[in-house]
């Protein structure tokens, strides 16, 4: 991951870069918080960034399993859903299900805040082997990847 939080010279947002993002799905146990690790491994230096739910329920194990793949430890990820972030100030919330677009809307349509959807698909409904179904999560994970470090981009230089 060239230009990540760890790469010297590399240390402050690019312009578009918001200050705080949101990502949102239904239970905060999959796509949500796996999104929300991405994001806080390559920008949180610079971002804060969280995740919610419109329910809640446990951090899925082979969330965990394929995160630890690629050296980010999810495992202490504590789901939340909407009602209990602690802070609602942020600049752009990231919807991942249709149900938390729903929610989003809802909740910031007398916030000035930016919502952005990306469907993204559910690997719990993935079936087959245990390894096709953590290929499911792997798939997953790497277009979160990709979709994050297209619409963030790498960081800017810094400027000395």
């Amino acid at each position: 991951m060239n230009g990540g939080p760890n790469t010297p010279g590399f240390d402050r947002a690019p312009d578009h870069m918001p200050a705080a993002v949101l990502f949102s799905c239904n239970f905060n146990a999959v796509r949500s918080p796996m999104a929300e690790a991405m994001m806080k491994h390559l920008y949180g230096h610079i971002v804060y960034v969280d995740s919610a739910g419109v329910r809640k329920q446990p951090i899925d194990p082979f969330v965990i399993e394929v995160m630890d793949e690629i050296g980010i430890d999810i495992s202490k990820h504590k789901p939340k859903t909407f009602d209990e972030l602690e802070d609602t100030s942020f600049d752009l919330v990231i919807t991942l299900t249709p149900e938390a677009q729903h929610k989003a809307l809802e909740m910031t349509r007398t916030m000035a805040v930016d919502v952005e959807y990306w469907p993204m698909p559910d690997p719990t409904a993935a079936a087959g082997s245990r390894d096709q179904v953590l290929d499911a999560y792997r798939q997953l994970r790497e277009r979160l990847m990709a979709k994050i470090t297209q619409r963030f981009g790498p960081l800017a230089p810094a400027k000395g």
